[in-house]
């Protein structure tokens, strides 16, 4: 674990990827706060040190979700909603202002795979979803702090942990990673700077 790090706070702990980073974090001895519309959703057990009611589009209730952070993991998403939306770039901007405000550098966030592909290739019904991650991404490159930017392609649902997964700047060598390897890099970013202010496309082998 990184010296100045100790407390990170994760947006987006309710997701399928969230719920699978969410203990990772804690097992690596991080004090993990995380940011919920609706606490029912995590599960019974949670490893969360803190639990912040609110939404991402409310500014004081991440300002209150960022105090005594060091570190902020960004696993924000429309679970099956593929309308047009700005929440992802909305709250990524709301949480990055809120870490300038207590001089919090430390960022990964996750967006899609489509952002390293050639953009006529996009699924016309995930066109909507992209575009707002590319708000995202274009908002963490002009922030000026130590983002990562991961892009993981298929986030599979049932593949397992094995740690054993491809790591690639600019871009992709994979179609699929497990939620449990995605979020143990996630963890492992908090620990090490070499993709700080980097896009890494992420990518696993499963059986």
């Amino acid at each position: 674990m990184a010296g100045s790090i100790k407390n990170v706070v994760i947006f987006g702990a309710t997701g399928m990827s969230g719920l699978a980073t969410l203990p990772k974090a804690a097992e690596a001895g991080y004090n993990v706060t995380v940011l919920v519309r609706d606490p029912a959703r995590l599960p019974s057990g949670h490893k969360a040190s803190r639990v912040v009611t609110g939404d991402v589009l409310n500014k004081e209730a991440v300002r209150r979700a960022m105090e005594g952070q060091d570190a902020v993991i960004i696993i924000l998403g429309t679970r099956n909603d593929l309308s047009p939306t700005t929440m992802m770039s909305e709250g990524t901007r709301n949480i990055l202002d809120a870490m300038k405000a207590r001089g919090i550098r430390k960022v990964i966030a996750c967006m899609s795979a489509f952002l390293l592909w050639d953009r006529s290739k996009v699924p016309p019904r995930l066109v909507a979803v992209t575009e707002d991650h590319d708000r995202m991404y274009q908002v963490l490159k002009d922030s000026g702090l130590d983002y990562v930017a991961v892009m993981p392609p298929h986030i599979a649902d049932n593949h397992p942990l094995t740690e054993e997964y491809t790591v690639t700047e600019n871009m992709l060598k994979g179609r699929v990673i497990s939620k449990h390897d995605l979020g143990h890099f996630f963890v492992k970013c908090l620990s090490t700077t070499e993709w700080d202010r980097k896009t890494v496309g992420l990518s696993g082998e499963y059986s």
